[in-house]
């Protein structure tokens, strides 16, 4: 399967904004729609093959555009709500929804989540899951890391810092951005943190240390 895409459609610019860093993290390409209407004029430009829908919004409700796109496409839905009551998950699931998330979740719960929809509906793994470079190999399912076939004990941070790096191999992230990206925006730990994690990722790779590294005065990035 070629790159996964999914359409976020929630006019609350936060709430995309969030899950947008945590798919892009999990390696999918995302697409951004505030409202029904605007995400029925992007439909066919983008082709997504997952909508993650909110259920209220102004123009056309999540419902709404569901019924709509249902017409004409069998693209999954995952709805979202801070509606929680059991009549409007019931009305979610008959309009053809796949799953439905009532807000506020984690950001590993709706990942999973999206995980678990695209392998029912398009029975296969996404190689987006897998992303080899050099002697590493990591599976964001799996949540696993191999360095020359032999498996690390990671912790789920030192797991996130490590892929963010590798996925994005040549970058250069400053600490800042790495507390933002692993630790989320309300973060209240210190850029040490970082080195911290960074200094443990490193000793566990052993004579592998070498593809992490400091970028002085800025931040740190992966190179093979």
């Amino acid at each position: 399967m070629e790159q996964t895409v999914i359409m976020i459609i929630d006019d609350e610019e936060q709430m995309r904004k969030m899950i947008r860093t945590f798919l892009e993290e999990g390696g999918y390409t995302v697409v951004e729609a505030t409202d029904g209407t605007h995400a029925l004029s992007l439909l066919y430009k983008t082709k997504p093959h997952l909508f993650i829908v909110d259920v209220m919004m102004p123009f056309m409700d999540g419902f709404t555009f569901a019924e709509n796109v249902k017409l004409e496409t069998s693209i999954p839905f995952i709805f979202l709500s801070a509606k929680g009551e059991e009549w409007d998950k019931i009305h979610g699931l008959k309009l053809g929804g796949d799953d439905y998330i009532v807000k506020p979740f984690m950001p590993g719960e709706l990942l999973a989540r999206i995980e678990s929809v695209l392998r029912r509906v398009y029975n296969t793994k996404l190689a987006s899951n897998i992303l080899t470079i050099g002697p590493l190999v990591i599976d964001n399912e799996a949540y696993t890391v191999k360095l020359n076939n032999t498996f690390l004990s990671l912790t789920r941070k030192e797991f996130v810092v490590l892929h963010t790096l590798a996925k994005n191999s040549g970058r250069v992230y400053s600490r800042e951005q790495l507390l933002q990206l692993v630790w989320g925006e309300n973060h209240k730990s210190s850029e040490r943190t970082v080195d911290t994690h960074i200094k443990t990722l490193r000793l566990k790779m052993g004579e592998d240390e070498h593809l992490i590294k400091t970028v002085w005065g800025v931040g740190y990035k992966f190179e093979v």
